[in-house]
């Protein structure tokens, strides 16, 4: 699936549906070889793939794309806004690169990104608005590091970031507002720790934090916002519990939660609003079950439970 190191794990279904990430990989039941990957729905206020931006409510018609790892494409669905049942898009299944593995989704909804962990590089979409077909940008797949994992368009709109498990770095990319095309940030890839899996920015997109499963830590950027470059912030990287997979920021940006796998518990914590540096709340780790994978965070507005940014 990613690997030898993780063959343990029996899917990626759930890399991703995320607030700043219900991405981070949940599920059970899916066979090492197919592992699903989810983007969030046009139209609803969610956050995109492996992380990401949160979409901006469109109307009554909402899409949503499934990325098929064993036979290297994407499902697309419209949903029924009133059973919630899935519909296949014309055209579905949409061609992708070799193991494609977590899908994003622009905040704007115009763009999907996804990772292709086989052929190292990131397919870029554009989403008809009307029918929620997928159209291969001008130019796509772009390349990235060895081995990409997880995809996160920031909540600006203006870039993409893609960890890279193989060569334990973080891939980062313009946006172009109008194609859809990427374009690697100059300094690109940035070097990140062993295993990189998780990305996720903070509702602001000041700071990016990705997940170090093999180094078992977290680690922590400011994003240069004319350039999208990363900078890693003073004492990162910060230090989690074993296996580090998934990763949330609250919908305040004030606090950030790591899941970890091999110590089935939660890391917390406090994100300093001025550095984007972590401290541990009081009490961290937080009990959890078994294999923790996925997290997700909202914030209650009436009756709604609201994910990042609001």
């Amino acid at each position: 699936m990613i690997g030898d190191s993780v063959k343990h794990f029996s899917n990626l279904a759930g890399a991703c549906l995320s607030a700043a990430l219900l991405t981070a990989c949940g599920g059970n039941g899916l066979s090492q070889s197919t592992p699903t990957s989810i983007a969030p729905l046009i139209g609803a206020p969610q956050s995109g793939a492996a992380g990401s931006a949160a979409l901006p409510s469109t109307g009554s018609v909402e899409f949503t794309y499934v990325t098929n790892y064993g036979s290297n494409n994407i499902s697309g669905y419209k949903i029924d806004g009133t059973t919630g049942a899935l519909a296949p898009l014309a055209g579905s299944p949409f061609k992708a690169g070799t193991g494609p593995r977590a899908v994003a989704v622009d905040p704007g909804g115009k763009f999907a990104f996804v990772a292709n962990g086989g052929s190292a590089n990131v397919s870029a979409y554009k989403i008809n608005a009307t029918s929620g077909a997928l159209t291969r940008v001008t130019g796509s797949p772009f390349k990235t590091g060895s081995s990409p994992l997880w995809v996160a368009a920031d909540p600006t709109g203006k870039f993409a970031y893609v960890t890279n498990d193989g060569s334990a770095n973080v891939s980062a990319y313009k946006i172009n507002a109008t194609s859809g095309a990427l374009t690697p940030v100059k300094g690109s890839p940035f070097k990140a720790g062993s295993l990189p899996y998780a990305v996720t920015d903070d509702p602001k997109g000041k700071f990016a934090y990705v997940v170090n499963f093999g180094s078992a830590n977290i680690s922590a950027y400011t994003i240069n916002a004319t350039s999208g470059a990363l900078t890693p912030v003073k004492g990162s990287p910060f230090k989690t519990d074993n296996e580090p997979f998934g990763v949330a920021i609250d919908p305040n940006g004030k606090f950030a939660y790591v899941t970890n796998y091999g110590s089935a518990n939660v890391s917390a914590y406090k994100i300093n609003a001025t550095s984007g540096a972590l401290t541990p709340v009081a009490g961290s780790p937080f009990a959890a079950l078994v294999d923790p994978f996925g997290i997700a965070t909202c914030r209650r507005v009436g009756s709604a439970c609201k994910p990042p940014p609001l």
